[in-house]
């Protein structure tokens, strides 16, 4: 199962919450109380996208952050790899030094295929659209008798 960790999350949260409204200047105290996260999370979330150059920070009275880019210029891949690291669903995906199996392993560019697709999927899916209320996915119909094959 593919999983992230609540830092990534709690930061997907964060940044929707400041792309609707990207000029803004908005404080790790106003952020924690909109979005229910505690600020010292809020706080860590914020310092890590201030490295990762996401985010800008602004120091006195009236600081704050806001948004480095546009929201439809900052993907999913890009918060998940600044939180995360390199997004790979296996260790060959990112490196073959850290395998046991690299030298009879059949399928490791494979593997280098599904997480360029997976990234690629999330490279596509911006701030922007998180913002937007979801789409309702339409009812498929599978017939019965596929099942049964």
């Amino acid at each position: 199962m593919l999983r992230l960790s609540k830092l990534t999350d709690y930061a997907t949260v964060i940044l929707s919450f400041m792309a609707k409204d990207e000029i803004q200047v908005h404080a790790a105290m106003e952020i924690a109380a909109v979005t229910g996260i505690a600020l010292p999370t809020v706080s860590k979330i914020l310092k890590m996208l201030v490295n990762a150059k996401m985010l800008i920070s602004t120091r006195g009275a009236k600081g704050g952050y806001i948004l480095a880019r546009m929201p439809e210029e900052i993907s999913v891949a890009a918060v998940i790899s600044a939180l995360e690291g390199p997004i790979a669903l296996t260790e060959c995906s990112i490196s073959h030094q850290g395998c046991e199996q690299a030298s009879g392993c059949d399928i490791r560019g494979n593997w280098g295929l599904i997480n360029q697709t997976i990234h690629n999927a999330l490279e596509s899916v911006t701030l922007a659209d998180l913002t937007r209320p979801a789409a309702v996915p339409e009812e498929v119909m599978i017939p019965l008798s596929s099942l049964y094959r």
